[in-house]
C-alpha cells in the first residue's frame, strides 16, 4: 500500500484579493500531497517548466549558502508556482509557494533540506498554475539534487577585475582581491586593492604557508613577489624579485608568465624569454586575447636566489608555458606549441607583439594549439619531456592543467585554439600519468577555465561567463572515479561590475588573511600608472597619478617632464613651463628637459629665451629625436624652412616609427605644409597600418586634392580599425554623395551619416547637414527638410548665423524638392 506523505503548506505574502481566490485549495492544512500531486502531474495538458538553476543531478557541498532556485515558465496561464519536495527514505516532505520564477530557500529550510537529501537524492517538482482558478496545474519541471558528506573544507582566494580589459590596464587601482569561504552570506572581504601596478597570476605553496604574485614593481613587468601568508600581510621591496634577471645579458625582456609556487615553497617555476599576443578586443564578452608564443621554463631556487632554465623544458623552437606541479613535485605539466616566427620586419624585441602582428589571430585566421606534456622536476635538473596522453595531438589546444592534491588526476582546458579566455574552453579531467580525457558534466555553455582543487581533491571551483560578460565562480563536486556534478553557482562571490577569475583554493584557515598591504610602491609605480592613462588620452587620471608619484620623489625628473607634458595638453602652459624648470634643477644637462623648456617658452611668447634652451637640448643630447622635432617647429615658425626640415628629417633618422612620422605630419599640416604633410602620414601608415589618425588625415588631405578615390579607401581603412570615427564616417558619406559614378552610393551615405548624427547625438551640424543633403540627393525629401531642421535649430541655439542662412537655403531647396 502506498504511503501518503505530509505537506505543510508554507509561502510568501500575497495580496488579500489574491489569497482569497485560492485560499480554499491552499489554505495552511495538512492533506494527503500525494494524491493530489499525482493527479495534477498525469495532466496531459501540462507543459514544461525549464529549471534554469540548478541544474538536475547537482550535488551541494555542505557549507554552501541557500541557493535561489530559477526557472522559465512558458505557459502564459501559469503566474504561482507550487514547488515540491520528496526526501529519499523519509516520509516528511515540503512545499512552497512562489508568486514569480524563483524561490530562495530561508536558512532553516535550506537547512532541513541539506540534512535530509546528504548523499541522497531529493526530489523536487515544480507545478505552475493560475490564481483565478487553481484547479488546474499547467506546467511541470522535475529535478533532484543532494548534498555532499565531503566539505569544501577550505577558503578561496580570487581576483576581481573591472571590464572591459583595456581599462583594468589603465587604471590597476580598481582591480581587488578577496578571500572567504563558501559558507559566508556576504561576499568574501577585500583583502587587497588600490594596487597602482597590475598585479596577475598568483598561486600558494600547499600549505597555503607562502603567497607567490605577479607585480609590475619599478616598471619591470618580470617583478614578482613571495610572502609568508599571514592574517596582516605586507607586500615590501625586500619580498620581490624579477625574472627579468635570469639572463639579462642575453638583453631579452621577460614577463615571466604564469608562474607557479612548488609544493613545498622552495621553488617557483615561470616562463621566461617570453613573448606574447597580448591585446584589447572590442568585446565585452572576451575583451582579451592573451597566450604565449614564445619562451622557456625556468626555475628560481627560495634558497640560494639564483634562476635556472628547466632542462627538457628549455628548448628554444617552442613556446613552453603555463607549468603546473604534482602534489609531491616531483613532475611539471606544461603547455607547449611551436614557437610563433614573427614575421614583421620592424620587430621590436619587445615581450609583446603589436597589433598589426597579431591580426591573424584576432581574426581567427591563423589558430595556434598547445598539447600538455609531463616531464620530472629531478630537483631542477629536468629531463626527457613526455607527451601527456590524452590532452595532446587531439586537434584541440589544451592548456592549464592542474593535479588534483591526492596525485590522482588532472583537470585541464581545452579548446579550439590558444589558451586562456576562450569562449569554447571546457574542463577534461585525465589521469595524472595520462589515459583517456573524459569531458566533466559542469561545463558551462560559454568559458570553462582558472579552475583550482579543494586541498582534500573533493571540489573544483572554476570560472564561467554562462551568465554573464563577467565571470563568476562555480563549484563542482568530483567522485573517486573522476566524475563531476552539474555546476554550483557561489552567487555571493560576485558583483555585478566585476568579473572574478583567478579563484584558488588555500589550504590556511578561513580568517587566515585578513589584509595585504603593499608597501614596494614607489613614485615609479605611479609614473607607470601616468603613461599607462596617457596612452588612452585619459589626462586627468594621468596628472592624479603623476601628482602621487611627485608627491613621493620631487626629483623624479622623468616624472616632472611628463606633467608638463600632461598640463600643456591642458591649456596650462605656465604651469608646464614651472615643470621644466624643476626637471632643469634636477639635471641641467639633461637634453630633453632644456628642450621641452625650451619649446613651452616658445610657446608663451619668451621666443629667445626658449631657442636658447632648444638649442642647448639638441646640443647636449643630439640622438633625441624629440628635441629635433621641438627645434624644427620653432624654425618652421621664424620661416626658416629648409633649417626645420634639416631636423624634421634628423628625428626621422633618429626615430623612424609611425608616430615620430605623424607627429611631423601634424607639424607640417599646421604650417601650411600639405604635400610634406600627406608624405609623413604615408610614411607612418606603412609602419603601422593600424594608425587610423593617419588614414583619416590623409584621407581628409587628398580628397581636397580631388583624389577622391584613394581617399575612399583610406577613409574605408580608418572605419575597419576604428569604426566610430567620426570624422571618417561624414568623410567617406561626401565622397559618396559625390556625382562620380564609380563612386556614388547614397543609400551607403545615409547609414554613415546616420551613424554620425547617433554618435553625436545631433548636436553637431556637419553631420547633420550631410544627412540632410544625403536624403535629398536620395528623394527622401520629409527627411531631408526633418534633419535639416534639427541642424537650423542647433545653428540658431549656437549663434552661428552664417550656418543657419546656409541651412535655411537648403531647408527651402529640398521643400520644392531641390
Amino acid at each position: 500500500m502506498r504511503k501518503s506523505i505530509k505537506y505543510t503548506l508554507t509561502g510568501t505574502a500575497v495580496g488579500i484579493v489574491v489569497l482569497s481566490a485560492i485560499y480554499f485549495f491552499l489554505r495552511p492544512r495538512t492533506f494527503q500531497g500525494d494524491e493530489i500531486l499525482i493527479k495534477y502531474s498525469e495532466d496531459v495538458n501540462c507543459s514544461p517548466i525549464v529549471v534554469h538553476y540548478p541544474l538536475d543531478e547537482t550535488i551541494f557541498p555542505p557549507e554552501i549558502i541557500p541557493p535561489k532556485f530559477e526557472w522559465i515558465d512558458a505557459n502564459k496561464n501559469s503566474d504561482f508556482w507550487l514547488i515540491s519536495i520528496n526526501f529519499q527514505d523519509s516520509k516528511k516532505g515540503m512545499t512552497f509557494l512562489s508568486q514569480a520564477k524563483e524561490w530562495t530557500p530561508s536558512e532553516e529550510q535550506w537547512l532541513t533540506i541539506k540534512s535530509l537529501s546528504i548523499e541522497k537524492k531529493a526530489k523536487i517538482n515544480i507545478f505552475g498554475f493560475n490564481h483565478n482558478g487553481p484547479n488546474k496545474f499547467f506546467s511541470k519541471a522535475s529535478i533532484s539534487i543532494s548534498t555532499s558528506n565531503d566539505k569544501v573544507g577550505a577558503p578561496i582566494f580570487y581576483r576581481e577585475v573591472n571590464l572591459p580589459f583595456e581599462n583594468a590596464v589603465k587604471d590597476p587601482t580598481r582591480i581587488r582581491w578577496r578571500f572567504g569561504e563558501i559558507s559566508s552570506k556576504e561576499q568574501p572581504p577585500i583583502v587587497l586593492d588600490s594596487l597602482p601596478v597590475c598585479g596577475n597570476c598568483h598561486s600558494f605553496n600547499s600549505n597555503g604557508s607562502l603567497l607567490g604574485m605577479d607585480v609590475d614593481y619599478a616598471n619591470d613587468k618580470g617583478a614578482y613577489t613571495i610572502v609568508q601568508t599571514a592574517k596582516e600581510m605586507t607586500l615590501e621591496k625586500k619580498n620581490i624579485m624579477t625574472w627579468s634577471d635570469y639572463k639579462r645579458e642575453d638583453k631579452e625582456a621577460t614577463y615571466g608568465l604564469l608562474s607557479q609556487v612548488s609544493p613545498d615553497g622552495k621553488y617557483v617555476v615561470s616562463t621566461v624569454k617570453d613573448r606574447s599576443v597580448f591585446v584589447a578586443v572590442p568585446n565585452l564578452n572576451f575583451s582579451q586575447l592573451f597566450f604565449p608564443v614564445k619562451g622557456i621554463l625556468a626555475v628560481y631556487f627560495r634558497e640560494k636566489g639564483i634562476f635556472r632554465a628547466l632542462p627538457g623544458a628549455d628548448d628554444k623552437k617552442y613556446v613552453q608555458s603555463n607549468p603546473s606541479w604534482s602534489p609531491d613535485g616531483k613532475y611539471i605539466v606544461f603547455a607547449r606549441s611551436n614557437a610563433f616566427k614573427l614575421k614583421s620586419i620592424h620587430d621590436n624585441g619587445g615581450v609583446l607583439l603589436t597589433i598589426d602582428d597579431c591580426r591573424e589571430f584576432i581574426s581567427r585566421e591563423r589558430l595556434f594549439k598547445y598539447d600538455l606534456l609531463r616531464i620530472p622536476f629531478n630537483n631542477g635538473k629536468g629531463g626527457k619531456p613526455e607527451l601527456l596522453k590524452g590532452a595532446s595531438n587531439n586537434g584541440m589546444s589544451n592548456y592549464f592543467a592542474r593535479y588534483s592534491p591526492d596525485g590522482k588526476w588532472i583537470i585541464f582546458c581545452k579548446a579550439k585554439s590558444f589558451m586562456l579566455l576562450q569562449e569554447d574552453s571546457e574542463l577534461y579531467i585525465v589521469a595524472a600519468e595520462g589515459g583517456e580525457a573524459r569531458r566533466l558534466s559542469c561545463n558551462t555553455g560559454r568559458m570553462n577555465s582558472w579552475h583550482s582543487w579543494s586541498p582534500n581533491s573533493k571540489w573544483l571551483v572554476f570560472s564561467s561567463k554562462v551568465n554573464s560578460a563577467y565571470t563568476q565562480l562555480f563549484l563542482t563536486h568530483i567522485d573517486e572515479k573522476g566524475n563531476s556534478s552539474p555546476p554550483v553557482l557561489l552567487s555571493q562571490f560576485t558583483a555585478s561590475d566585476r568579473a572574478a577569475n583567478i579563484p584558488e583554493f588555500v589550504n590556511i584557515d578561513p580568517n587566515g588573511i585578513k589584509k595585504i598591504k603593499a608597501q614596494f610602491v614607489d613614485d615609479n609605480s605611479y609614473l607607470r600608472a601616468t603613461l599607462e592613462y596617457m596612452l588612452e588620452d585619459d589626462s586627468k587620471n594621468a596628472e592624479i597619478a603623476c601628482q602621487k608619484a611627485l608627491k613621493i620623489n620631487p626629483d623624479n625628473l622623468e616624472a616632472q617632464l611628463e606633467m608638463a607634458f600632461i598640463l600643456d595638453g591642458q591649456g596650462r602652459l605656465n604651469e608646464a613651463i614651472t615643470h621644466c624648470r624643476e626637471a632643469v634643477r634636477i639635471n641641467s644637462k639633461n637634453g630633453s628637459a632644456n628642450s621641452m623648456l625650451g619649446f613651452f617658452l616658445w610657446k608663451s611668447g619668451k621666443h629667445e629665451e626658449g631657442m636658447e634652451y632648444l638649442m642647448k637640448g639638441v646640443r647636449l643630447d643630439p640622438a633625441v629625436a624629440d628635441s629635433h622635432i621641438r627645434l624644427g617647429q620653432a624654425l618652421l615658425d621664424q620661416g626658416k624652412n629648409d633649417e626645420a626640415r634639416a631636423h624634421l628629417t634628423k628625428a626621422v633618422l633618429l626615430k623612424s616609427d609611425h608616430n615620430t612620422h605623424r607627429h611631423i605630419a601634424d607639424i607640417m599640416l599646421t604650417h601650411g605644409q600639405v604635400d610634406f604633410a600627406i608624405d609623413h602620414y604615408l610614411d607612418a601608415i606603412k609602419l603601422e597600418p593600424s594608425d587610423y589618425i593617419a588614414l583619416n588625415n590623409v584621407a581628409s588631405l587628398i580628397v581636397q586634392q580631388g583624389k577622391k578615390h584613394q581617399a575612399a579607401v583610406y577613409y574605408r581603412r580608418a572605419l575597419n580599425i576604428k569604426p566610430n570615427t567620426v570624422q571618417s564616417l561624414i568623410g567617406l558619406a561626401e565622397i559618396l554623395i559625390s556625382n562620380d559614378p564609380g563612386l556614388r552610393n547614397v543609400g551607403e551615405a545615409i547609414q554613415l551619416s546616420t551613424k554620425a548624427c547617433e554618435l553625436t547625438h545631433n548636436h553637431e551640424l556637419e553631420p547633420l547637414n550631410l544627412l540632410a543633403a544625403a536624403y535629398a540627393q536620395a528623394g527622401n525629401f520629409q527627411e531631408a527638410i526633418r534633419t535639416a531642421n534639427i541642424a537650423l535649430t542647433l545653428a540658431n541655439s549656437t549663434g552661428n548665423t552664417k550656418l543657419a542662412k546656409i541651412v535655411q537655403k537648403n531647408i527651402e531647396l529640398y521643400r520644392i524638392h531641390k
